[in-house]
């Protein structure tokens, strides 16, 4: 059985994007930033009590500082580069064991996909679950990813973890290595797979803003998007020529 109570959802953000700068503080409607929806959604979770900010400890993170202690969040500030530290650190200063992995780029990750992956890996004795493998080619939208893991594995992983885009992306070590863990995956919205609602281009920025516009819903859910795709699927023509996992495949090169 689960320990709710050691368990918590860590949302990896900052400000120094480089493909949008200041992505997380940008508004998508008149009140609320893409950082603001992250945290709501994640909220509407059945099955997280705690949610930490982690963010790094450049100077121009202050602000996301700042956001947490508005919203009264616990933050951790870590490592810029080497992400799997920051979660490593954050996880063992919170005294977590089971961590629960959003990033801030999913303004509409689906609470009900977040527990579906939750009870994944109570259910299951793995030491993780997802709903976005293969990595190639998810069968997810993208926006809506989810990552469980044990702290164990989170150690694990911390140890051996050597190529620069592992570091960088916390989990490719477990799924570029199915026989050392034990992993479990699964999906729902394969029929939707090559849709895009994650927040990387000004184009996806446009795309979710017309999005909460349309959907009076809260949360939103996954099921709110797909009856918009299915009455104006051109909405979502808008950033379909993106690459998915730009940023992995490019940190990819940087391991030689």
């Amino acid at each position: 059985m689960l320990d709710l109570t050691t368990l918590g959802c860590i949302i990896q953000t900052r400000m120094g994007s480089k493909r949008l700068p200041g992505k997380v503080m940008k508004k998508l409607d008149e009140q609320k930033t893409v950082l603001d929806y992250v945290i709501d959604q994640t909220s509407n979770s059945k099955l997280i009590d705690k949610i930490i900010i982690a963010t790094t400890n450049e100077s121009e993170d202050d602000v996301i500082v700042e956001f947490a202690k508005n919203r009264n969040l616990d933050y951790f500030r870590g490592n810029t580069k080497d992400v799997l530290d920051r979660y490593y650190q954050c996880a063992k200063q919170f005294n977590l064991q089971t961590i629960v992995r959003v990033t801030s780029d999913c303004p509409l990750i689906d609470p009900v996909i977040i527990d579906n992956v939750i009870e994944l890996f109570s259910s299951h004795e793995c030491n993780y679950s997802t709903n976005k493998l293969p990595i190639t080619s998810p069968e997810c939208p993208q926006g809506v990813e989810v990552e469980v893991f044990s702290f164990q594995t989170l150690e694990k992983i911390w140890l051996e973890s050597k190529l620069l885009s592992e570091r960088e992306h916390v989990t490719p070590h477990i799924y570029n290595n199915p026989e050392k863990f034990t992993i479990i995956s699964n999906s729902d919205y394969a029929e939707i797979c090559d849709l895009r609602y994650t927040i990387d281009k000004s184009d996806d920025l446009n795309l979710v803003r017309t999005l909460i516009k349309k959907i009076q819903n809260r949360p939103i859910l996954t099921s709110d998007v797909m009856l918009i795709f299915k009455n104006e699927p051109a909405l979502f023509d808008i950033n379909r020529h993106y690459i998915r996992n730009e940023g992995y495949l490019k940190s990819l090169s940087k391991n030689y």
